[in-house]
């Protein structure tokens, strides 16, 4: 491969406990396609998740964009995009038989199933599958030239990813609809309104905006976090009673943990609770 299609890094966390905690920054690296998931993208994300589950240390994950090249001389800029779709290309001449096996062992699913807090970065265009990895991460950062949208219907197709479940989830059953339908885009300020992103600020403030929201995330005890993470993703998929049965579960169970008394004694001595993560 001649370019890596997603570079990592790791961002060490000042003042993590357990000490060594890091936000691992995940940059989808295809500019001079607008990062256009392709199977390599795909492949190369579900790699990521799988040593961010292993890896302790990753407290939080970014994914974003890569920023387009400079223009050449006369020719055109091109514009920012966090994921602007699919890679079109491979579609062509498929048929169920071809792309069942993709579609059943995604990027998208690997990222919605990640134990650890998920930031997507958004500047720029996120369309098709670029909206579906952003609706994978539990929280989305827009700048405000962030434009969302599901225009696989104009292919002839509708999301594939979970767009049409999780934009239900998170918009509710007529913007979906609308969206999915009409295939428009979502500027930035609607997509705020809405609770598609958490966040918009200037494209120059992004980085700083998502970065500060991680660190907040990964000082917190990464086990409490887990926990936290596991019973809001509950209420997705159970009727309110058994999510309250759930949630009620899970907080009496967190009294047997380490960390509840460290930060229950650092509350009551004012001071910032050292976490240990169990």
């Amino acid at each position: 491969m001649s370019q890596e299609v997603l570079l990592v890094e790791n961002v060490p966390v000042e003042g993590s406990s357990p000490a060594g905690g890091v936000i691992s920054v995940w940059t989808l690296n295809r500019p001079e396609k607008l990062n256009a998931l392709n199977s390599a993208s795909h492949e190369a994300l579900r790699q990521a998740c799988a040593d961010a589950e292993a890896d302790d240390a990753v407290r939080v994950v970014v994914i974003r964009g890569a920023a387009p090249p400079p223009a050449p001389e006369g020719k055109r800029q091109k514009p920012a995009a966090f994921a602007a779709g699919a890679d079109i290309s491979e579609f062509a001449g498929k048929n169920s038989d071809d792309v069942r096996p993709f579609f059943e062992n995604n990027a998208w699913e690997r990222v919605w199933n990640l134990s650890k807090p998920t930031i997507a970065m958004v500047d720029g265009f996120a369309l098709g599958g670029g909206t579906e990895l952003a609706l994978s991460c539990d929280l989305r950062i827009a700048s405000t030239r962030a434009k969302f949208g599901t225009p696989e219907i104009n292919l002839g197709l509708i999301p594939g990813g979970g767009g049409t479940q999780r934009l239900a989830g998170l918009l509710g059953y007529g913007k979906a609809m609308e969206m999915v339908m009409t295939g428009d885009m979502v500027g930035a300020d609607e997509a705020l309104r809405l609770g598609l992103a958490n966040d918009v600020v200037e494209p120059g403030e992004l980085e700083a905006r998502a970065m500060k929201m991680a660190e907040t995330i990964a000082r917190k005890s990464p086990y409490t976090i887990k926990v936290a993470k596991r019973a809001v993703r509950a209420a997705l998929d159970l009727p309110l009673t058994e999510g309250i049965l759930a949630e009620r579960s899970e907080f009496v169970a967190l009294f047997d943990t380490e960390d509840k008394e460290i930060g229950v004694q650092a509350f009551l001595e004012r001071k910032d609770a050292e976490w240990v993560g169990n």
